[in-house]
């Protein structure tokens, strides 16, 4: 029997992290109702749960088989987060999605390939998962500074702002309008009376 690979328990813990995010991410897909945050995070979902899928089977072709733990309190907690009535900024900063992207500073994947032993093909698909995962980290980080950008408002509720602000312009353009109707009509009639008194005087 071969030596079980140094970097296996790197796989397995990829392989859980990948299934457990795509299951809370789409618990809160089916909870937000803001169609920017929802494409966001359909999209991140979806590689989610195809890393779990490849990383398994990669564990699989290895000879193992994954392991999980029967009661994972993070995963749960962090479903519950995902799960519940809160705003999707308040989720996004509950579960840390904003800080992701460590743009050109050293992030947790840095050292992954230090380990010289990979083989090919499970560095292939290592290579193809980091990169996936730091473009996640980049669009996760943009989604929630719009959404920091907007007070934590869903795009659809502050448009109905606008809406309603816009409404507002307008009618309070009409009744300056009106206002200034009538004073031109008011100024007309007192040039009329005192036209009308000084004849009267003469």
């Amino acid at each position: 029997m071969s030596e079980k690979p140094s970097y296996l328990g790197l796989l397995n813990a990829i392989a859980v992290g990948e299934s457990q995010a795509h299951c809370y991410l789409t618990a809160w897909i089916e909870k937000t109702d803001d169609p920017d945050v929802k494409a966001t995070l359909s999209r991140v979902a979806a590689r989610e749960g195809e890393h779990g899928m490849s990383f398994a089977k990669r564990i699989n072709e290895l000879g193992y088989s994954v392991r999980t733990k029967d009661d994972d309190e993070g995963f749960q907690k962090r479903l519950a987060i995902a799960s519940s009535d809160r705003t999707d900024l308040e989720k996004m900063e509950k579960l840390g999605l904003g800080r992701l992207d460590s743009g050109d500073k050293p992030d947790i994947f840095d050292k992954v390939f230090t380990d010289h032993s990979i083989d090919i093909r499970t560095g292939e698909l290592l290579g193809r998962y980091i990169a996936e995962e730091r473009d996640s980290g980049r669009i996760l980080k943009s989604c929630y500074e719009a959404l920091k950008a907007r007070g934590g408002k869903s795009a659809a509720s502050v448009t109905a702002d606008d809406s309603r602000l816009s409404a507002l312009e307008s009618k309070l353009d009409a009744v300056c309008a009106a206002i200034g109707d009538m004073q031109t009509m008011l100024a007309g009639s007192a040039k009329r009376t005192n036209g009308a008194r000084a004849k009267t005087k003469a």
